[in-house]
């Protein structure tokens, strides 16, 4: 051992460095952290019988490994579950903890085509990279379990389940997924019929598997989608800002119709949205998924309008407010809405108001500069925009309630991704109608009692009024929700509409015209009709290219067309396959798959990550994640016990993880309804950042504080508080404080800084105060000067046992509940009141009882040093197994307490008095202290207060 100052044997970075490689190694060599399956090669030779009878699956967010490197503030969460888990394991439990790599997507191959070096190449970097330094912070990893979504071996699976997908259906009436050929045989047998009522026994062969396409969970449409011509790819909703640009590159984005993938998550809208009362999820996530689905009641509602071709064609209208109906005084369809060219007359009216036509002298005309000037906006960025526009398609449309003929408009606000497309505009009660009557003049026809319609919208309720026709419908009078009951029930008896429930949540938009990721398991033949690939011919891997850029577009072309990447390997795209009915030509799809594929199945992997056979056994998932009624409650749905990450993946990630979830359970691939039983969402560690009088931000670590004032080279700059990263220059590695004060020093610092779930500002001038807690905790073992330990055999205390049982029991209970940041607190508290026993003994050493199970609670914090100090104390192996300490309840409770004694308000003296004593007792023994009698001689005593355990308070004249 060596040390760079002082004393030879005193714990500094370089002892620390040297005992982090020996345990590391250790555990590495030793297996320390694998967790035994039930089943498989991973079970144990002695056989499942002899696994713990409990079991904890913990799991971190499933991280990207960026070419940057980490900073302090990425492993806040991974350092908590280690702890977490460590913890557990010495309760016994056979615990599961692993991290693996989300390493396809847009990031990887962006900054692959910038630096011309192959994505596979930069990512697996990336990964020895992050590995290297996880493993330096003492994570006690199951090694054997790690995956990168990257690997052939794993993205063969998430093909794999893309096909379970695929075939299958979500047969309404049993709420669940079956297999594609089940529904087959229904619509041979004729119990079935095609969505739009043909026979299928009178189809032909194409016609029929159309039919069945339009039952799939993963179908091809053509939907509106966000093509970004500068990237060369299309872009999910959470990859365009607000402003309608990329958020890699800022391109301008446009919405377009593309011949897409679509995955039928809508199905599964009730079951995600009941389901979430069966989960330990913060309430924050809860409301967000539900927010994001977004059921709602109401009607469906149908206009009649006269279209170009002489026809009427309805426009159906979903509304939660049927009972505003007679305040309807127009409608608006989004602009790419199916019926708009079918709507658009030919010319308008001779005394059209001007403000309708956009400037253009024919519907038409003003339709098509309409569509193209808000090509460029985002769905968001349409919905929030202030400023109304819109183009009257010269046509009317029949209000069913009152046979008023509304006008129809297009405009931005209205989106073909909510509803139907199509709105009933009540301007008197809506802002955004209101807004948009405003602009064009349109009637505003209050139909609630109250507000003022010449200022502003009333959207609060009142009684209805403007509200009655001659044909039933009388609303007049009434509140809300028996008029809506009352509207619904009338348009159901008129055939204009009918009850619906409706939803925000939209399909799964699952294509990306990338390279670096998922390729399809599918192949078209020359009908271009898609066929799904046997089992037996995945996994479908990518081709090695040497030309992996996207066709790029000038980033203005909203006409451009995307070629993905993968079009140019030719030789891959036309294979000759033979799919049960002889060799034939295909093309294959060369599209991939989105970023959220493999991060939407990881945690089942990892409970199988060596099976050949099965993308997970269902005997290991049903052990690591299937239901616990016993232990959580009749309705447990089963999961991973523990999921830490950050709440910015409140809806997506976790929305699609348990929408494939719930896929898989409905085969029966898996027992747990739910993929994550538990979500912990940690903080954020941020940084103070600073600027010069350029606004320049200037190196964080550099900056000198001086009379609370912050100086760079001697000039004074700005601070700010923010994000950690490399654009503010207030990055710190984990690397550089493990090499100077030691990982074990790291870990204690980002535990104690705060709550978990709290963010909290990074300070490396704090972080020698974790270092001087672990020094002193090493001093009570080891001695500095020669290296030897110092522990006596001695029995200890009976203050000593209190001490020791009041910390096990604190620092208990704060492991089970995550509170690290108080369980350092107590074991600082603990170490303190040993050290200056051991002073007031004047340098004698301190008790082997006192100081073991003290060693033992560090452990799952500071392991390495745990671990050392445990070998040290004699005993072999690793303290990882060794049960945590219990404690004796008898020990908590005090047999005296301190009760301060006030003469006249004020704190003269303190006595010890029993805890269970009476007021009496209290007072008795107050007036028997020598000081207080001294005080109180030849004085009138007129009253005596007495708050047992709290005080006594004597009045004395």
């Amino acid at each position: 051992m060596t040390s760079a100052t002082g004393p030879a044997f005193r714990y500094s970075a370089g002892i620390a460095n040297e005992i982090e490689q020996k345990w590391q190694k250790y555990w590495i060599d030793n297996g320390t952290f694998n967790a035994p399956n039930p089943v498989g090669p991973l079970a144990p030779q002695s056989g499942a019988e002899n696994l713990p009878a409990d079991k904890l699956n913990v799991q971190d967010m499933f991280p990207y490994p960026s070419g940057a490197g980490l900073h302090v503030g990425h492993p806040l969460g991974y350092i908590a579950t280690d702890v977490f888990a460590r913890y557990n394991r010495m309760l016994g439990k056979n615990v599961l903890h692993t991290l693996g790599y989300d390493a396809f997507g847009l990031p990887a191959e962006q900054y692959a085509i910038q630096t011309g070096t192959h994505p596979r190449t930069t990512t697996m970097a990336n990964i020895e990279n992050m590995t290297r330094q996880l493993d330096a912070l003492g994570l006690g990893h199951d090694r054997r379990r790690s995956v990168a979504t990257t690997d052939p071996e794993f993205y063969r699976w998430t093909q794999w389940i893309f096909l379970q997908i695929f075939n299958s259906w979500f047969d309404d009436e049993q709420q669940k997924a079956r297999p594609i050929a089940e529904l087959i045989d229904e619509l041979e047998s004729g119990k079935r019929t095609t969505k739009d009522g043909r026979v299928y026994a009178d189809l032909d062969a194409t016609e029929k598997q159309k039919a069945v396409d339009e039952f799939r969970l993963v179908y091809l449409s053509d939907s509106m989608v966000n093509w970004c011509p500068g990237l060369g790819t299309v872009l999910a909703n959470e990859e365009v800002t607000a402003e309608g640009r990329s958020e890699r590159g800022n391109y301008p984005v446009f919405r377009k119709r593309l011949r897409q993938w679509m995955m039928r998550i809508t199905a599964y809208s009730d079951r995600l949205l009941d389901d979430l009362d069966l989960l330990d999820w913060p309430d924050k996530v809860k409301t967000m998924q539900r927010n994001w689905i977004g059921r709602s009641r109401g009607a469906e509602v149908t206009f009649q309008a006269q279209g170009t071709d002489g026809n009427e064609h309805p426009i159906d209208v979903f509304t939660t407010r049927p009972d505003t109906l007679f305040g309807a005084t127009y409608m608006v369809l989004a602009p790419e809405h199916e019926l708009v060219e079918k709507l658009v007359a030919e010319g308008y009216e001779a005394d059209v108001d001007k403000r309708w036509t956009f400037g253009e002298a024919t519907p038409q005309a003003a339709v098509d500069v309409y569509k193209r000037a808000i090509a460029a906006k985002s769905d968001v960025e349409r919905q929030e925009n202030r400023e109304k526009t819109g183009v009257f398609l010269g046509t009317y449309a029949t209000n069913p309630v009152n046979g008023e003929q509304v006008p129809v408009f297009i405009a931005d606000y209205v989106l073909t991704g909510y509803g139907t497309g199509a709105i009933m505009a009540v301007p008197a009660h809506d802002e955004r109608d209101y807004e948009f009557a405003t602009v064009f003049g349109l009637p505003i026809v209050p139909v609630l009692e109250g507000g003022n319609i010449d200022e502003e919208a009333f959207t609060e309720d009142g009684p209805h009024i403007n509200s009655a026709n001659d044909r039933g419908l009388d609303l007049n009078g009434l509140g809300k929700d028996e008029s809506i009951e009352k509207a619904i029930e009338w348009l159901v008896g008129e055939g204009a509409g009918e009850e619906r429930i409706q939803y925000k949540l939209r399909d799964w938009l699952f294509a990306r015209q990338r390279y670096w990721g998922e390729p399809f398991p599918i192949v078209y033949d020359d009908n271009g009709v898609a066929h799904a690939l046997p089992e037996s011919m995945l996994p479908v891997e990518l081709p090695d290219v040497e030309d992996y850029n996207p066709v790029s577009f000038d980033p203005d072309d909203a006409d451009s067309e995307p070629s993905p990447p993968l079009a140019k390997a030719t030789d891959w795209v036309n294979v000759t396959l033979d799919l049960g009915d002889g060799e034939k030509q295909y093309t294959r799809d060369t599209n991939v798959m989105p970023q959220w594929a493999g991060s939407s199945w990881y945690q089942l992997r990892y409970i199988d990550p060596t099976n050949t056979e099965k993308f997970c056994d269902i005997e290991n998932e049903r052990y690591w994640t299937g239901p616990q009624p016993e232990k959580h409650g009749a309705n447990d749905p089963g999961g991973v016990d523990l999921y830490v990450g950050g709440v910015e993946h409140a809806v997506l990630h976790l929305l699609y993880a348990r929408f494939w979830h719930k896929v898989l359970f409905d085969l029966g691939h898996v027992s747990s309804k739910e993929p994550y039983r538990r979500l912990y969402n940690q903080g954020y560690i941020q940084a103070y950042a600073y600027t010069d009088s350029r606004g320049v931000y200037v190196p964080a670590a550099e900056v000198e504080e001086k009379d609370g004032k912050f100086f760079y080279n001697g000039e004074e700059v700005k601070q700010e508080y923010g994000k950690m990263g490399k654009s503010l220059k207030n990055a710190v590695a984990p690397d550089d404080i493990a090499r100077d004060f030691g990982a074990d020093t790291l870990r204690v610092y980002e535990m104690s800084m705060g709550p978990l779930d709290t963010s909290r500002p990074w300070a490396t001038k704090d972080v020698v105060g974790a270092h001087r807690f672990l020094q002193r905790l090493w001093r009570l073992v080891v001695d500095e000067e020669t290296g030897e330990v110092t522990v006596s055999d001695d029995p200890m205390s009976e203050e000593d046992a209190k001490q020791l049982h009041r910390t096990i029991a604190g620092v208990r209970e704060d492991y089970d509940h995550l509170r690290d940041n108080t369980v350092v607190a107590k074991l600082i508290e603990y170490v303190n009141y040993l050290t200056k026993a051991r002073e007031q003994k004047a340098g004698g050493d301190v008790s082997r009882e006192t100081v073991e199970p003290l060693v033992q609670m560090v452990s799952p914090v500071a392991p390495h040093i745990a671990e050392e100090l445990w070998a040290r104390l004699g005993h072999e192996g690793t303290i990882t197994f060794q049960a945590f300490p219990t404690f004796d309840e008898s020990l908590l409770v005090d047999d005296t307490v301190e009760v301060p004694v006030q003469i006249n308000g004020k704190v003269r003296a303190r006595v010890d008095v029993p805890a269970e004593a009476s007021k009496d007792e209290i007072e008795s023994i107050a007036l028997a202290d020598d000081r207080v009698a001294g005080l109180i001689e030849g004085k009138n005593l007129v009253k005596t207060i007495v708050v047992p355990g709290r005080m006594v308070n004597l009045v004395v004249k």
